[in-house]
């Protein structure tokens, strides 16, 4: 049986993250793993913060703390936040521990010994005015490609392209703002990517299914020819080279931060090494499915960088099958950004509103095929339209008409009829369509089957009319109001990987004891019937509330609206 690998883009440790990152990465990567589970599949999710590099460094430096105490700190407000957002993961972990750290030495080590590891001198940029060279990260200037005036020494925020810092035009120090910099020599490691280009390539070549954006970035840079990449930095703050000739270097952050993946994994193992096996998931593991979660930024790093150090270890490890890539989610055209402070962050949202409404507008919205851009008309919208009166209004109004008719049960009377069989009949193609888009991760088509199967028993209610046909015949008003309940049953189970929350409610208002392994295996003729006359039942608090035009406006005068972007 195959076994599941899901892994996250690590979020970084500098700061909270915005709704791109969390629609980018980490929510889908959870939407997935809760959908594995309740089909029975074996899974393990794993997700880390990203704590290395210069931003950690800067971030540190601007809040006034050791650098480690800092990453500390905020590992837990992004792991509650986590919480905060039901993100299901089997371990968060962090890229500053041991396990990192001897992981990354070791891939290190097997590079050099195998010859796709070098010594070069380099010409790095020197402040005078801070005494130090200055990582790719600590310089920024005009990006030559594009134009944007806050690029990085690494790459470009806005055109995405890979930059050294001499690159920049018109650079100056991340860390103080002069401009008094000089070129001046420095001893680095490069990973000879160029004698690893047809290896990658065969192993691209080889992925059939890939999403377009996600092989035409990996292509993209295989075409234009891959450079040997510098893999380490004038720092004091990341995974320390372990060299002679090297004691004041550190590993750059994006050859450490994925090899935190199975680092991540033997974080985990290590907490019950009794009954976990870190190896397993990763070393000869032929009977586990690997799936990466990412946007576009991140797709070339793990296409190419981190492909280039597991098949130059010349060990076994395991790569990964598919690669889930997004684009990027806007605000009103501009930008999502940690480091500018724009959009709305986790911590802001999960204050407004719970987490399943967010869930499930940005998986309803999510950036699969283009970018998308989040508005506060869209958002209220979604949230009126889909979760309150699709959804909420169907279960609130259906357990509180039968409460007062027939009792907190399940009335007696009543057979189904050809409304039903055609029902059921619909109902099994929606959900062999919904299953079918989960497994593919085409998320934004499963969200829209998962609506649609909402709608279903809205419709099915307006034919129905038990709220009318109860006053001529009492006995089909309750056939109807059993089936519109074990509606709300099944909602619950196919709606659970999105909105886990809502879906407990449900699941408690049934009485029922849904865990996250349950879903829908039968015909749906049965499932329409497994709740039977006698079964009792609450009346839930309202499961979704609308949003006001006056809390839409409040929120859009707070966060930036029109002129965001």
């Amino acid at each position: 049986m195959t076994r599941h690998l899901i892994t996250s883009a690590l979020p970084y440790i500098n700061g909270v993250k915005h709704l791109g990152n969390l629609v980018g990465s980490m929510l889908p990567s959870d939407l997935y793993a809760r959908y594995l589970r309740a089909r029975g599949e074996e899974v393990l999710l794993i997700c880390a913060t990203d704590e290395h590099g210069t931003p950690a460094e800067l971030a540190a430096r601007e809040a006034g703390l050791d650098v480690a105490d800092f990453c500390a700190e905020q590992h837990e407000v992004q792991a509650r936040l986590g919480e905060a957002f039901s993100l299901s993961f089997d371990y968060f972990g962090r890229s500053s521990s041991l396990q990192n750290k001897e992981l990354t030495q070791h891939f290190g080590n097997k590079l050099l010994e195998n010859g796709f590891i070098e010594e070069r001198i380099t010409q790095q940029v020197f402040s005078i005015d801070d005494d130090r060279f200055l990582p790719d990260r600590y310089v920024e200037g005009t990006c030559p490609h594009c134009g944007y005036d806050k690029a990085r020494g690494d790459q470009c925020e806005s055109c995405t392209r890979l930059l050294d810092p001499t690159d920049l035009v018109n650079p100056r120090s991340a860390v103080s703002g002069s401009t008094n910099l000089e070129v001046r020599e420095s001893k680095h490691l490069f990973l000879l990517q160029s004698k690893l280009a047809g290896e990658i390539r065969e192993w691209v070549d080889a992925k059939e299914g890939w999403p377009v954006l996600v092989k035409s970035i990996a292509l993209k840079w295989l075409d234009e020819g891959l450079h040997d990449r510098g893999i380490t930095r004038d720092l004091k703050w990341g995974v320390p080279v372990g060299r002679e000739g090297m004691e004041d270097k550190v590993y750059y952050v994006w050859f450490d931060a994925p090899i935190e993946y199975i680092a991540a994994t033997r974080e985990w193992a290590d907490e019950d090494p009794d009954n976990r096996d870190w190896k397993s998931w990763w070393y000869e593991a032929d009977d586990v499915r690997y799936t990466e979660f990412m946007a576009k930024d991140n797709i070339p790093f793990h296409t190419v960088t981190f492909p280039a150090t597991q098949l130059g270890s010349r060990e076994p490890w395991k790569m990964v099958d598919y690669i889930k890539g997004f684009n990027w989610l806007n605000y009103y055209g501009g930008k999502f950004s940690t480091s500018q402070k724009r959009g709305i962050f986790m911590s802001d949202a999960i204050e407004m509103l719970p987490a399943d409404y967010w869930r499930y507008y940005l998986l309803a919205n999510a950036p699969e095929n283009s970018d998308a851009s989040f508005t506060w008309d869209g958002f209220a919208g979604t949230v009126n339209k889909d979760l309150a009166d699709t959804l909420g209004n169907f279960v609130n109004r259906i357990l509180k008409f039968c409460s007062s008719k027939f009792g907190t049960a399940l009335p007696e009377g009543g057979e189904i009829g050809e409304r039903e069989e055609a029902l059921a009949t619909e109902l099994d193609k929606r959900l062999a369509a919904y299953n079918q888009h989960m497994d593919e991760l085409q998320i934004r088509k499963a969200m829209q089957e998962l609506r649609a199967i909402w709608v279903m028993g809205n419709e099915y209610l307006t034919d129905a009319a038990p709220w009318t046909a109860f006053k001529s015949d009492p006995e089909a008003a309750a056939a109807s109001l059993r089936i519109a309940i074990n509606l709300i049953r099944i909602f619950a189970i196919l709606s659970a990987p999105v909105i886990p929350n809502a879906s407990e409610k449900l699941s408690n208002a049934l009485g029922l004891n849904l865990s996250e392994k349950d879903w829908i295996t039968g015909s749906m003729k049965e499932e329409l019937q497994v709740l039977k006359a006698g079964h009792n039942f609450e009346v839930p608090d309202v499961l979704f509330r609308k949003i006001s035009d006056d809390e839409r406006a409040e929120w859009e005068e707070k966060f930036g609206g029109e002129t965001a972007g």
